[in-house]
């Protein structure tokens, strides 16, 4: 599904990345480990196009990223704190995000925002949610288009003990049906239960475990 050939990336004079490969099967859950600035995001970013490698190649399904396309088609995405109009509800969010590609109505935005647990009713506007529903509604916008990759960094942020749980096995679930997921995460537990392969990125290098 992505493959990353000697991915470098330098910002300033500063070495974010260092001649990163690796290639991440379809129908899996991958996990990122490593500690705050080891790199994690900034690939992340890389692979969605976010931002361009000072040199190598990504391909996501064959695609060369920022030659064959600028983002990686049918692809969710949570990469830091979600951004929101935060005068609008989180349903009014949705919808006007899923206006731009026109692939999905109200319905389906109802349900992405029911599968992670919140009401597509509530009129609550987003700067009065919590965190933990700023994360479920960032995670709904990631999957109301019933993407074929998920790009997740720190899912489960802010999420109390039950939404994580929820979290995990509606990712897992997701698996089930053949998605394929890349996920960073501090815990170790996600990362035990979740991911089916483990890489650590250290100092802008890439070691798989």
């Amino acid at each position: 599904m992505i493959q990353i050939k000697n991915v470098s990336l330098t910002i300033n004079k500063t070495v974010i990345l260092k001649s990163v490969c690796a290639s991440f099967e379809r129908g899996k859950i991958h996990g990122l480990i490593g500690r705050n600035g080891s790199g994690k995001t900034m690939l992340m970013k890389c692979i969605c196009g976010f931002v361009k490698p000072s040199q190598g190649e990504i391909f996501v399904d064959g695609e060369r990223i920022g030659k064959d396309c600028d983002f990686p088609k049918n692809t969710g995405i949570i990469i830091e704190t979600p951004g929101f109009i935060p005068y609008y509800s989180g349903y009014k969010n949705l919808k006007l995000l899923a206006g731009l590609n026109n692939k999905i109505g109200k319905q389906e935005v109802r349900e992405a925002m029911e599968k992670v647990g919140l009401d597509p009713d509530l009129k609550r506007h987003v700067k009065k949610y919590s965190l933990g529903m700023r994360q479920r509604l960032g995670l709904a916008q990631a999957i109301m288009e019933d993407p074929e990759l998920l790009i997740l960094d720190e899912p489960m942020n802010g999420l109390d003990k039950d939404g994580v749980k929820d979290m995990r096995e509606y990712l897992l679930a997701l698996k089930m049906q053949g998605k394929t997921i890349i996920i960073a995460s501090h815990s170790a537990e996600d990362i035990d239960i979740l991911c089916d392969t483990v890489s650590e990125m250290d100092k802008g290098r890439l070691e798989t475990i």
